[in-house]
């Protein structure tokens, strides 16, 4: 279940900020389509911090319903209280997801153990499968390969998405955990070389924008094929890195409005891609786009 390309799909918005629901249902449809494994809701790119409980179980069983069993549904549960966050993922595990993402407290810096004794009273208030998040860059706190170990140890802790790219990491990470834990990479740009060192897949931002693309590359890399792997991964390489010129989701909602997938509607205090960079975006989507037609790329 949790392999291959995953995408951390955006929460489209109207100029206002309201959801729209019918491009939410247009874009959960061309994941299914394009060969996506699994989408996760509710996410950093989703713009977790600023939906609410009743939006996000909203957005979760709409989901459900559009998904039919054909991607696995994972929903973001995390938030910087473990008690908020043990009712959450109750409610959202009650809603048929088949996992739930469960990011590491942001803001107040807990300890190694602060982490684990967090996750482990998660866990056991879930009836659904975790998958740990480890994001330093956003949440101030780094989850150590030690502690993913101990957590792992536990029944419903299945997965961890790492978001530090550091192929030392994931290989400390494969090498400490069961064989049946599955690491996945939270880093597009390094998700190829990740999957090479051991990883199961990638969690996707880019996924957003070329969900066939991704999904040859993950297939690609899992199957060994190193050199197809790369020459699937070239032209996405700009794009990797342009989703990222300004906090993410913002570069990632400009390039879908641009290509008429979204509105682009953004909720402070998040706010529209600066002018300046709208070449570098534009130009690293038509290079992405230029890639072989999907047969193609398979048989490459």
């Amino acid at each position: 279940m949790l392999c291959g390309s995953l995408v951390a799909i955006v929460t489209p918005m109207h100029p206002d900020g309201a959801i729209d629901w019918t491009a939410w249902e247009r874009l959960l449809a061309r994941h299914v389509d394009a060969g996506t494994s699994g989408v996760v809701v509710g996410g950093t790119t989703g713009e977790s911090a600023t939906l609410s409980d009743a939006e996000l179980l909203a957005l979760v069983e709409r989901a459900r319903m559009k998904l039919g069993g054909r991607a696995a549904l994972i929903a973001g549960a995390g938030s910087s209280s473990t008690s908020a966050t043990v009712e959450r993922a109750r409610r959202l595990a009650d809603a048929g997801v088949d996992a739930l993402l469960v990011v590491t407290p942001a803001y107040n810096k807990p300890t190694q153990e602060g982490l684990y004794r967090h996750f482990e009273a998660v866990a056991a208030a879930s009836t659904a499968p975790l998958v740990l998040y480890n994001v330093p860059s956003r949440t101030a706190v780094d989850m150590l390969p030690g502690t993913v170990a101990r957590l792992a140890k536990l029944p419903r802790v299945v997965a961890v998405k790492e978001a530090v790219p550091s192929m030392e990491r994931v290989r400390e990470l494969v090498a400490q955990t069961p064989e049946d834990f599955a690491v996945l990479s939270g880093d597009d740009a390094t998700a190829a070389a990740a999957v090479a060192n051991g990883a199961r897949g990638v969690i996707s931002v880019t996924a957003n924008v070329v969900p066939e693309a991704m999904a040859q590359l993950m297939t690609a890399a899992l199957r060994g094929e190193r050199e197809a792997a790369q020459r699937l991964d070239a032209p996405l390489r700009a794009l990797h890195e342009a989703l990222f010129v300004e906090s993410n989701p913002i570069p990632l909602k400009w390039a879908m409005c641009q290509r008429g997938l979204i509105e682009g509607g953004l909720r402070l205090p998040l706010t529209a891609l600066s002018e300046t960079f709208h070449a570098r975006v534009r130009a690293a989507l038509e290079v992405a786009e230029r890639l072989p037609p999907l047969t193609q790329a398979k048989r490459a």
